[in-house]
């Protein structure tokens, strides 16, 4: 059974995702750590909303990068094999 087949542009779009999710987010919560609003006798609702937020965006950043690492592969590796799908190899070999 085959799976979705991505291109290699939309591999690269969910890469980009992953990795722009991993650059953003630590940042955005580094402010908001420095926030004011974040503490106050220990960590506020502020800042767990926030850090909740953040982790959850880190793991779906993580899985959709990971899925456009593998279709990327996918993609790559559909590209430098030959294609024998049409018999084009078996009718060479029967001559």
């Amino acid at each position: 059974m085959d799976g979705v087949k991505l291109s290699k542009r939309v591999s690269w779009f969910l890469i980009a995702f992953g990795v722009w999710s991993w650059i953003i987010w630590p940042t955005f919560l580094k402010n908001i750590w420095q926030d004011q609003r974040s503490w106050h006798d220990g960590p506020t609702g502020f800042f767990l909303v926030h850090a909740v937020l953040t982790a959850v965006s880190l793991v779906l950043g993580t899985v959709i990068g990971v899925l456009g690492w593998r279709g990327w592969q996918a993609a790559r590796r559909e590209s430098t094999e030959p294609n024998t799908r049409d018999g084009a190899d078996l009718v060479e070999t029967a001559r």
